[in-house]
């Protein structure tokens, strides 16, 4: 996903929302590979139903917290190791959906144009 150079022109307005949707969907699969990662591990060492697990990582990953107690040593690294691995994610999921569109921003602002050249010195 190779973004254009600052001396490149800015790309056109398709280009750019063509762009976003790349990035939103490898965002959508980056959250939905970590809710099934923490449905599985909630199910799996936590004890819990499929609901309650997807609920429960749904809940960490926004940053809203447990929902449940976890009771076996298993489950609580389970827990721990999940909540250290959702905060890195929620940012780095955050940043890859909003490179785009900062990107744009930033290109478009130290973007050279070429009509500066002909505009008239005021002489």
């Amino acid at each position: 996903m190779k973004l254009e150079h600052r001396k490149q022109k800015v790309a056109s307005f398709p280009q750019f929302l063509f762009r976003v949707g790349r990035y939103a969907l490898v965002s959508a699969m980056l959250i939905i590979l970590s809710v099934c990662i923490g449905t599985l591990g909630y199910h799996h060492f936590g004890q819990l139903k499929w609901l309650d697990s997807f609920h429960m990582s749904c809940m960490i990953l926004t940053g809203m917290g447990p929902v449940a107690e976890m009771k076996t040593d298993g489950a609580k690294m389970f827990s721990s190791f999940f909540a250290l691995y959702s905060g890195v994610a929620f940012l780095s999921i955050t940043a890859v959906f909003f490179a785009p569109i900062v990107h744009r921003l930033l290109h478009i602002l130290h973007v050279e144009r070429d009509e500066d050249a002909t505009l008239p010195t005021g002489k």
